[in-house]
């Protein structure tokens, strides 16, 4: 049996220019992380980023430096979502996003979303499964793995292990915590989940 550990990357800038990469606080929360995993005793076999600037940061806060970074496990584009939208407009406030969300990600499922460089539900969900297939599927022996990612690739992997439509990546990946754990437990043959949304490490808990 092996334990496949999904960690979200630290808080970080949504409203800035620079919004793929880490606050301040994000930093602390990988910091705390990997600090909490050093006490535990806690090691991994293999590591692994998405390729965006928050998930290397995240991870090389946590204390790695010899993971690969995998573009399987980059977030999908949520400003090339919100903007195919009809009703797009710049967001002000995290609550003004969140509702240009609410309306915008079931269309983008429902494949109602068009525009030059979107990348369909159907191709990012397909990218996704096909990250983590090549985490599982390898034969090597009982292993940890840990993969720092985002909570959409987070979604999809727990939406898949649960058998559960679609729609259920986009509400499970709502409630991911910044820099939160998620366990799976996994063989070649079974993938179940063990611990969802966990943040024993951390001193200060964000969403967004």
């Amino acid at each position: 049996m092996s334990t496949l550990v999904l960690v979200r990357h630290g808080q970080a800038r949504p409203f800035q220019p620079n919004s793929d990469s880490l606050s301040e606080t994000g930093v602390q929360q990988a910091v705390q992380l990997g600090e909490y995993w050093r006490e535990q005793g806690i090691t991994f076999d293999e590591v692994y980023s998405g390729a965006l600037l928050r998930h290397r940061q995240t991870a090389e806060a946590a204390g790695f430096t010899g993971y690969q970074a995998l573009p399987e496990f980059n977030e999908y584009n949520a400003e090339a979502i919100l903007r195919a939208h009809p009703d797009w407009a710049p967001p002000t406030d995290n609550r003004h996003l969140q509702r240009m969300f609410d309306v915008a990600l079931p269309q983008w499922i429902a494949a109602k979303l068009d525009a030059a460089g979107l990348e369909p539900w159907a191709d990012f969900h397909a990218r996704v499964e096909r990250g983590f297939r090549q985490i599982i599927d390898a034969d090597k022996p009982s292993r940890r793995v840990v993969v720092f990612t985002s909570a959409g690739p987070i979604g999809v992997m727990l939406q898949i292990v649960l058998c559960a439509p679609e729609q259920t990546a986009i509400e499970l990946h709502w409630r991911i915590r910044n820099c939160s754990l998620t366990e799976l437990v996994f063989t070649r043959d079974r993938v179940s989940l063990d611990r969802f949304n966990t943040t024993p490490h951390l001193r200060e808990v964000t969403f967004r």
